[in-house]
């Protein structure tokens, strides 16, 4: 049964510009990408309609949408050398254009995802490369300004290449906005630190951190909408962790650990995203190299732990980010290698996905956000 909520919604989708050097000229390996674009979605028939791009922002390769859903953040020279940046945008909602407002270093280099907090006043950026995080206050207007703190991490881990020094992959907010959670591929660890909006520095030094298994590569982290359990996707490690989450102290305790992919799978995994249906019944990841699939769990609604009913492929390589629209009708994933969004329908009852034979050619689709 669709509820009475909106039905009509602008889908951002964040891209990469550029995959070589911003500092040469004309720049190397363009991806002939302009930016971010826009697509109008109507959830009644799964169908987006395009309506406009910006220009000359380099690789907007994570968005996050505001609360006021009058403004957007966006990491920016995303793999540029000494350039990472976080730039902010206003939401023209009757032309469906997004315009520019302003950008300031990131703290870090290869900025990779951004994080709004609800009360509207604060953003967090996560620098992969540089192995950071960063705080950035709201100002007038919806401009970012300067951050006010960069917390650096220092750890490593087991895999001689990709865990020979931090990587902060994602920064995510707690359910009832208390905690920042850092998930770091290179120390295989989830950072959690206390979040105090009314302060200066929001960032408290009260952290604690909760080590996956070596070799894991933690990646992004999302929450069941229940707020009573979290799910951490491995990047390296190719499996889903399941967490019982205590609100207030934001700490967590493991209570599953199940692989994201079929048995017959033999690696490496390179898994990517993961997200919760809105009706709290199912999750799903995506996998990459050479699986390049959905995977698709149930949810124990009395245990928030996992049980694994199907694979389905992308239609696509290098399926790097995927979204469920609000309604949760419809499953959107971005094939940044192939060029493609593929959307699916879900199945209320099953879980399962169907795909629509809607497809978007958008130059390497890196991020999905939707916004009424």
């Amino acid at each position: 049964m669709i509820t009475a909520r909106a039905q009509s919604y602008y889908l951002l989708v964040g891209t990469y510009t550029n995959m070589g050097s911003n500092t040469s000229a004309p720049p190397r390996d363009s991806t002939g990408s302009k930016g971010i674009y826009i697509y109008k979605f109507d959830a009644t028939t799964g169908r987006a309609v395009f309506l406009s791009h910006t220009e000359d922002v380099v690789n907007p390769s994570f968005l996050a949408v505001a609360p006021d859903r009058q403004h957007v953040y966006a990491c920016t020279e995303t793999r540029t050398t000494n350039a990472g940046s976080l730039s902010a945008f206003s939401l023209d909602r009757d032309a469906g254009v997004l315009r520019f407002i302003n950008k300031v270093p990131s703290g870090g280099d290869n900025p990779v995802y951004v994080a709004v907090h609800r009360g509207g006043r604060w953003v967090a950026v996560a620098n992969y490369t540089g192995g950071s995080l960063s705080v950035f206050p709201i100002g007038a207007g919806g401009a970012v300004l300067p951050y006010v703190q960069n917390i650096q991490h220092t750890g490593h881990s087991v895999h001689p290449t990709r865990q020979d020094r931090p990587h902060v992959h994602s920064v995510v907010f707690s359910p009832d906005n208390r905690s920042l959670y850092a998930q770091d591929l290179g120390e295989d660890s989830v950072s959690i630190y206390g979040f105090d909006p009314a302060l200066e520095r929001p960032l408290r030094g009260d952290d604690v951190a909760v080590a996956t298994l070596p070799g894991a590569g933690p990646r992004h982290l999302t929450f069941h909408p229940n707020g009573k359990y979290a799910y951490l996707i491995e990047e390296l490690g190719g499996h889903v962790d399941v967490f019982q989450y205590y609100p207030g102290t934001g700490r967590l305790r493991l209570l599953q650990r199940i692989a994201a992919h079929a048995d017959t799978a033999k690696g490496p995994f390179r898994s990517s995203d993961v997200h919760v249906s809105p009706d709290g019944r199912f999750l799903y990841a995506t996998n990459r190299e050479a699986e390049c699939n959905v995977a698709i769990f149930s949810i124990d609604a009395g245990k928030g732990t996992l049980r694994a009913i199907g694979y389905q492929p992308t239609m696509g390589k290098e399926p790097r980010n995927f979204m469920i629209d609000p309604t949760g009708q419809y499953l959107l994933v971005g094939n940044q290698d192939t060029n493609t969004i593929f959307v699916f329908r879900i199945d209320k009852q099953t879980g399962l996905l169907q795909p629509t034979g809607e497809r978007l050619d958008v130059p390497s689709p890196t991020c999905l956000q939707m916004v009424e």
